[in-house]
Protein backbone atom coordinates (compact mmCIF):
# COMPACT_ATOMS: atom_id res chain seq x y z
CA UNK A 1 0.00 0.00 0.00
CA UNK A 2 1.45 3.56 -0.90
CA UNK A 3 0.46 6.89 0.07
CA UNK A 4 1.62 9.50 -2.37
CA UNK A 5 1.67 13.23 -1.53
CA UNK A 6 -1.82 12.50 0.36
CA UNK A 7 -3.61 15.75 1.61
CA UNK A 8 -7.24 16.85 2.88
CA UNK A 9 -8.63 19.85 4.30
CA UNK A 10 -11.92 19.60 5.37
CA UNK A 11 -14.58 22.26 4.73
CA UNK A 12 -13.93 25.33 6.53
CA UNK A 13 -10.48 25.33 6.08
CA UNK A 14 -9.07 22.41 8.66
CA UNK A 15 -5.75 21.16 6.67
CA UNK A 16 -5.71 17.54 8.63
CA UNK A 17 -3.11 15.64 6.46
CA UNK A 18 -0.39 17.42 4.43
CA UNK A 19 1.39 15.79 1.53
CA UNK A 20 1.51 12.66 3.33
CA UNK A 21 3.99 10.06 1.56
CA UNK A 22 4.16 6.15 2.79
CA UNK A 23 4.91 3.05 1.95
CA UNK A 24 3.54 -0.06 3.93
CA UNK A 25 4.69 -3.23 3.51
CA UNK A 26 2.49 -6.09 3.62
CA UNK A 27 1.93 -8.58 5.88
CA UNK A 28 3.28 -6.57 8.73
CA UNK A 29 1.79 -4.19 10.85
CA UNK A 30 2.60 -0.75 10.46
CA UNK A 31 1.27 1.56 13.28
CA UNK A 32 0.06 5.55 13.25
CA UNK A 33 0.91 7.22 16.39
CA UNK A 34 0.08 10.74 17.98
CA UNK A 35 -1.44 12.95 20.00
CA UNK A 36 -5.34 14.18 19.07
CA UNK A 37 -5.61 16.23 15.76
CA UNK A 38 -2.46 15.16 14.37
CA UNK A 39 -4.55 13.03 11.42
CA UNK A 40 -3.60 9.40 12.20
CA UNK A 41 -7.54 8.29 12.07
CA UNK A 42 -8.08 10.55 8.94
CA UNK A 43 -5.39 9.11 7.26
CA UNK A 44 -6.85 4.95 7.98
CA UNK A 45 -10.32 6.21 7.20
CA UNK A 46 -8.76 7.58 3.65
CA UNK A 47 -7.70 3.78 2.92
CA UNK A 48 -11.07 2.62 2.61
CA UNK A 49 -12.82 6.00 1.26
CA UNK A 50 -14.75 6.96 4.36
CA UNK A 51 -12.74 9.84 3.92
CA UNK A 52 -12.24 11.28 0.89
CA UNK A 53 -8.38 13.21 -0.16
CA UNK A 54 -8.54 16.41 -1.43
CA UNK A 55 -4.72 15.56 -2.53
CA UNK A 56 -3.12 12.97 -3.63
CA UNK A 57 -3.60 9.27 -4.47
CA UNK A 58 -3.60 6.08 -2.26
CA UNK A 59 -2.46 2.52 -4.05
CA UNK A 60 -3.02 -0.74 -3.10
CA UNK A 61 -1.17 -3.18 -4.97
CA UNK A 62 -0.26 -1.12 -7.65
CA UNK A 63 -4.18 0.19 -8.20
CA UNK A 64 -5.79 3.72 -7.44
CA UNK A 65 -8.51 2.69 -4.56
CA UNK A 66 -10.52 5.57 -6.48
CA UNK A 67 -10.37 3.00 -9.64
CA UNK A 68 -12.60 0.82 -7.68
CA UNK A 69 -16.48 1.31 -6.37
CA UNK A 70 -16.21 2.63 -2.68
CA UNK A 71 -18.62 -0.29 -1.35
CA UNK A 72 -16.89 -3.18 -2.93
CA UNK A 73 -13.66 -1.39 -1.41
CA UNK A 74 -14.72 -1.47 2.06
CA UNK A 75 -16.09 -5.21 2.08
CA UNK A 76 -12.39 -5.79 0.86
CA UNK A 77 -10.78 -4.59 3.74
CA UNK A 78 -11.74 -5.47 7.46
CA UNK A 79 -12.42 -2.67 9.87
CA UNK A 80 -12.08 -2.41 13.71
CA UNK A 81 -13.13 0.42 15.90
CA UNK A 82 -13.03 1.52 18.93
CA UNK A 83 -16.05 0.57 21.00
CA UNK A 84 -16.56 -2.27 18.48
CA UNK A 85 -19.15 -0.84 16.66
CA UNK A 86 -21.25 -4.14 16.81
CA UNK A 87 -24.55 -4.54 15.37
CA UNK A 88 -26.94 -4.49 18.82
CA UNK A 89 -30.02 -6.26 17.21
CA UNK A 90 -27.87 -9.73 15.75
CA UNK A 91 -26.53 -12.39 17.87
CA UNK A 92 -22.73 -12.41 17.75
CA UNK A 93 -22.14 -15.06 14.84
CA UNK A 94 -24.58 -12.93 12.75
CA UNK A 95 -22.29 -9.31 13.80
CA UNK A 96 -18.91 -11.80 12.04
CA UNK A 97 -21.12 -12.97 9.17
CA UNK A 98 -22.00 -9.54 8.07
CA UNK A 99 -19.56 -8.82 5.74
CA UNK A 100 -19.32 -12.47 4.20
CA UNK A 101 -23.41 -12.40 4.07
CA UNK A 102 -23.02 -9.15 2.07
CA UNK A 103 -20.89 -10.68 -0.67
CA UNK A 104 -22.99 -13.36 -1.23
CA UNK A 105 -21.55 -16.52 0.82
CA UNK A 106 -24.36 -18.40 2.45
CA UNK A 107 -25.76 -18.10 5.01
CA UNK A 108 -25.01 -21.55 6.36
CA UNK A 109 -21.73 -21.06 5.29
CA UNK A 110 -20.93 -17.59 7.00
CA UNK A 111 -22.10 -18.33 10.55
CA UNK A 112 -19.87 -21.52 10.23
CA UNK A 113 -16.98 -19.39 9.27
CA UNK A 114 -18.02 -16.89 11.93
CA UNK A 115 -17.63 -19.51 14.82
CA UNK A 116 -14.38 -20.69 13.39
CA UNK A 117 -13.34 -16.92 13.48
CA UNK A 118 -14.70 -17.29 17.48
CA UNK A 119 -11.98 -19.97 17.99
CA UNK A 120 -9.23 -17.93 16.41
CA UNK A 121 -10.09 -14.83 18.50
CA UNK A 122 -10.84 -16.68 22.29
CA UNK A 123 -14.49 -16.60 22.46
CA UNK A 124 -16.26 -19.62 23.65
CA UNK A 125 -18.98 -21.30 21.45
CA UNK A 126 -21.42 -20.42 24.25
CA UNK A 127 -21.64 -16.93 23.42
CA UNK A 128 -22.35 -17.45 19.21
CA UNK A 129 -26.22 -16.67 20.22
CA UNK A 130 -25.64 -13.97 22.73
CA UNK A 131 -26.36 -10.44 21.86
CA UNK A 132 -23.68 -7.61 22.18
CA UNK A 133 -25.36 -6.29 25.50
CA UNK A 134 -24.31 -9.56 27.15
CA UNK A 135 -20.85 -9.16 26.72
CA UNK A 136 -17.98 -7.52 28.47
CA UNK A 137 -16.13 -4.83 27.07
CA UNK A 138 -13.00 -7.47 25.99
CA UNK A 139 -15.75 -9.87 24.22
CA UNK A 140 -17.22 -7.20 22.17
CA UNK A 141 -13.62 -6.05 20.98
CA UNK A 142 -12.70 -9.94 20.15
CA UNK A 143 -15.90 -10.01 18.06
CA UNK A 144 -15.24 -6.76 16.16
CA UNK A 145 -11.90 -8.12 15.66
CA UNK A 146 -13.49 -11.42 14.16
CA UNK A 147 -15.86 -9.56 12.11
CA UNK A 148 -12.92 -7.30 10.71
CA UNK A 149 -11.36 -10.85 9.67
CA UNK A 150 -14.58 -12.60 8.38
CA UNK A 151 -13.92 -11.38 5.10
CA UNK A 152 -10.48 -13.03 4.62
CA UNK A 153 -9.05 -9.70 4.18
CA UNK A 154 -5.52 -8.87 2.98
CA UNK A 155 -5.96 -5.43 4.81
CA UNK A 156 -7.19 -4.60 8.48
CA UNK A 157 -7.59 -1.61 9.86
CA UNK A 158 -7.80 -1.13 13.72
CA UNK A 159 -8.90 2.17 15.06
CA UNK A 160 -7.87 2.67 18.31
CA UNK A 161 -9.60 -0.33 19.26
CA UNK A 162 -8.65 -1.37 22.39
CA UNK A 163 -8.80 2.41 23.72
CA UNK A 164 -12.26 1.82 25.75
CA UNK A 165 -11.28 -1.35 27.70
CA UNK A 166 -9.66 -1.46 31.11
CA UNK A 167 -5.37 -1.99 31.15
CA UNK A 168 -5.89 -5.97 31.63
CA UNK A 169 -8.16 -6.76 29.14
CA UNK A 170 -6.34 -4.15 26.81
CA UNK A 171 -3.32 -6.71 27.67
CA UNK A 172 -4.83 -9.78 27.01
CA UNK A 173 -6.74 -8.17 23.81
CA UNK A 174 -3.01 -6.87 22.72
CA UNK A 175 -1.12 -10.10 22.95
CA UNK A 176 -4.27 -12.08 21.27
CA UNK A 177 -3.36 -9.38 18.26
CA UNK A 178 0.15 -10.51 18.11
CA UNK A 179 -0.74 -14.25 18.18
CA UNK A 180 -3.16 -13.69 15.58
CA UNK A 181 -1.06 -11.97 13.69
CA UNK A 182 1.68 -14.58 13.71
CA UNK A 183 -0.88 -16.88 12.17
CA UNK A 184 -2.69 -15.09 9.55
CA UNK A 185 0.05 -12.44 8.24
CA UNK A 186 -2.17 -9.69 7.30
CA UNK A 187 -1.05 -6.06 6.63
CA UNK A 188 -2.20 -4.13 9.64
CA UNK A 189 -2.48 -0.43 9.83
CA UNK A 190 -2.92 0.18 13.83
CA UNK A 191 -3.74 3.66 14.96
CA UNK A 192 -3.24 4.84 18.77
CA UNK A 193 -2.19 7.55 20.56
CA UNK A 194 -0.26 5.27 23.36
CA UNK A 195 3.20 5.04 22.69
CA UNK A 196 3.75 1.77 24.37
CA UNK A 197 1.08 0.00 22.48
CA UNK A 198 2.74 1.07 19.35
CA UNK A 199 6.24 -0.64 20.68
CA UNK A 200 4.36 -3.57 21.42
CA UNK A 201 2.00 -4.03 18.13
CA UNK A 202 4.31 -2.26 15.52
CA UNK A 203 6.88 -3.85 12.57
CA UNK A 204 6.94 -0.24 11.77
CA UNK A 205 6.51 3.07 13.46
CA UNK A 206 5.07 6.04 12.17
CA UNK A 207 4.84 8.92 14.94
CA UNK A 208 2.66 11.60 13.48
CA UNK A 209 2.88 15.75 14.02
CA UNK A 210 0.12 18.59 13.20
CA UNK A 211 -1.38 17.25 9.66
CA UNK A 212 0.07 14.12 9.74
CA UNK A 213 3.48 15.46 9.23
CA UNK A 214 6.38 12.06 9.63
CA UNK A 215 7.88 13.18 12.78
CA UNK A 216 10.00 9.86 12.33
CA UNK A 217 9.35 6.41 10.22
CA UNK A 218 11.26 3.17 12.15
CA UNK A 219 10.79 0.06 14.11
CA UNK A 220 10.65 0.07 17.89
CA UNK A 221 14.04 -0.40 18.01
CA UNK A 222 15.41 2.43 15.80
CA UNK A 223 13.15 4.85 17.17
CA UNK A 224 14.12 3.89 20.66
CA UNK A 225 17.68 4.36 20.52
CA UNK A 226 17.66 6.98 18.09
CA UNK A 227 15.40 9.45 18.26
CA UNK A 228 15.47 11.88 14.95
CA UNK A 229 14.03 15.47 17.42
CA UNK A 230 13.57 16.81 20.46
CA UNK A 231 9.95 15.94 19.67
CA UNK A 232 10.46 12.38 19.41
CA UNK A 233 12.73 12.25 22.03
CA UNK A 234 10.32 13.63 24.29
CA UNK A 235 6.93 11.80 22.87
CA UNK A 236 8.20 8.20 23.93
CA UNK A 237 9.41 9.80 26.89
CA UNK A 238 12.99 9.16 26.12
CA UNK A 239 14.33 10.51 29.32
CA UNK A 240 11.96 9.43 31.82
CA UNK A 241 9.61 6.97 33.13
CA UNK A 242 10.59 3.01 32.22
CA UNK A 243 12.58 3.93 29.10
CA UNK A 244 15.16 5.92 31.09
CA UNK A 245 16.88 2.99 32.54
CA UNK A 246 20.24 3.35 34.43
CA UNK A 247 22.11 0.80 36.36
CA UNK A 248 22.43 1.00 40.77
CA UNK A 249 25.09 -0.82 43.09
CA UNK A 250 23.26 -2.14 45.47
CA UNK A 251 24.97 -4.61 48.64
CA UNK A 252 23.84 -7.47 46.54
CA UNK A 253 24.80 -6.54 43.27
CA UNK A 254 24.12 -3.89 40.82
CA UNK A 255 19.84 -3.74 39.36
CA UNK A 256 18.41 -1.52 36.43
CA UNK A 257 16.07 1.01 37.47
CA UNK A 258 13.85 3.04 35.61
CA UNK A 259 13.55 7.14 35.48
CA UNK A 260 11.39 6.87 39.21
CA UNK A 261 14.18 4.87 40.62
CA UNK A 262 12.00 1.68 40.14
CA UNK A 263 14.09 -1.90 40.02
CA UNK A 264 13.52 -3.30 36.55
CA UNK A 265 16.01 -5.81 36.71
CA UNK A 266 19.04 -7.35 38.06
CA UNK A 267 22.76 -7.84 36.03
CA UNK A 268 23.45 -11.57 35.53
CA UNK A 269 26.76 -12.45 35.39
CA UNK A 270 26.43 -14.82 31.90
CA UNK A 271 30.05 -16.80 31.38
CA UNK A 272 29.05 -17.04 27.69
CA UNK A 273 29.17 -13.47 26.95
CA UNK A 274 32.56 -11.86 26.39
CA UNK A 275 33.60 -8.80 28.62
Amino acid sequence: MEFRAVGKQFPGGAQAVRDFSLTIPAMHTTVLVGSSGSGKTTLLRMINRMVEPTAGSILIDGVDIHDRPAVALRRSIGYVMQNSGLLPHLTVQDNIATVPVLTGTPRRAARARARELMHTVGLDDALATRYPNQLSGGQQQRVGVARGLAGDPNILLMDEPFGAVDPIVRDELQQELLRIQRDVRKTIVFVTHDIDEAFLLGDQVVILETGAQIAQLGTPDEIIESPASEFVSNFIGADRGRRALSLRKTPHGTVVVDGRGRAQGALVDDPTVAT
